[in-house]
């Protein structure tokens, strides 16, 4: 562990500076080439530099890449240059990123892979034809539905990623959401809980080039019956509220509740990240504006809610990861794309 935690800790406009989202930007639109991106290289975030293992305390642009590797192994068109636009690089490994649903190997923790009603964050959830996931938590509607005057919630959700209810987009409207999800043994009618009511559609390469993506969530909400959900994560407890995207920072602490990896903690080591996702099948997504911490998660803990463990602020819905790194859409993305409070 580094000596100085403090260093790694950056404040939100150190990493939201107008000169530092631009050179980003330059960044990705220079680099992220298809046909010319250096080796390894799956994106660009804003973070701190660190120098000989330790933090510096000091805002770079972070070259984020699936494995690092000797300078005397790149040739010069994959080397990273030391400066971007007069500001700092650093190499970041997150790792090969995958949006995971639970694989065989991944059967999570017993308790959380059962059927429970109310159900809760935290416990297993899947469309029909998935493995299962995770339930991040449980919202309503942003503003009132039909002849509801806001304020008085005409709905009642489930939110996950769009993986885990909608099946990467290939599924329809009212579909079967088991909970458990059908890896953990859930059943259509049995374990019905909600049908799917909404969902943010992932633009993939193919058939889009990725340069062209827009992406900023992996999100969608089913709704269930009032009596059948709860609000309160399992161990994380009931959130405090919501983290504006602004006041996301580099070195926050989080924690989080998941289906495979139950409780875990970590820490934010980039935000504004433009990356890539590998969703199976050949299947590539780029998304803007994502947070990247320290790994927190594994396959089947997609959909879960990730807070800050100080306030117990929503700071993110986590939909991908690897063994090194896990990465959230900043909540405040979620609620307002799909119209939903989450507290």
């Amino acid at each position: 562990m580094p000596n100085d935690t403090k260093k790694m800790i950056l404040k939100p406009e150190d990493s939201t500076s107008a000169s530092a989202l631009k050179t980003q930007a330059m960044a990705v639109e220079k680099m992220l080439k298809p046909e010319s991106t250096p080796a390894n290289l799956v994106g660009f975030g804003l973070g701190v530099k660190w120098s000989k293992g330790e933090p510096t305390g000091k805002s770079a642009l972070l070259a984020l890449v699936s494995q690092k590797v000797g300078k005397d192994e790149l040739s010069e068109g994959d080397m990273i240059p030391a400066k971007i636009n007069n500001m700092q690089t650093d190499v970041l490994a997150v790792g090969e990123l995958f949006a995971g649903q639970a694989e065989p190997a991944e059967v999570g923790i017993e308790a959380l892979a059962r059927r429970i009603r109310p159900a809760s964050g935290g416990y297993s959830v899947g469309h029909v034809n998935i493995t299962a996931g995770t339930i991040g938590t449980c919202v309503f509607d942003l503003e009132g539905t039909g002849s509801n005057p806001a304020g008085i919630p005409g709905r009642y959700y489930i939110l996950s990623n769009n993986h885990v209810l909608a099946n990467s987009n290939n599924a329809g409207l009212g579909d079967p959401v088991l909970q458990p999800g059908p890896f953990d043994g859930g059943t259509d009618p049995t374990d019905r809980i909600a049908r799917l009511n909404r969902f943010i559609p992932i633009t993939f390469e193919p058939p889009v080039p990725r340069f062209l993506h827009r992406n900023l969530v992996d999100a969608a909400v089913a709704e269930g019956q009032f009596h059948d959900l709860k609000r309160e994560i399992h161990w994380v407890g009931h959130l405090q509220g919501w983290v504006p995207r602004a006041q996301v920072n580099v070195g926050m602490r989080l924690h989080k509740t998941g289906r495979t990896t139950n409780y875990t903690t970590g820490r934010i080591t980039a935000v504004n990240a433009t990356i890539d996702v590998n969703y199976g099948a050949g299947r590539v997504a780029r998304f803007r504006d994502q947070i990247i911490t320290t790994n927190m998660s594994a396959g089947g803990d997609s959909g879960s809610i990730v807070a800050d463990r100080s306030s117990n602020r929503a700071v993110g819905l986590l939909f991908a990861g690897s063994s090194v790194a896990t990465i959230l859409n900043q909540i405040q993305h979620v609620r307002s794309l799909l119209r939903v409070e989450i507290v």
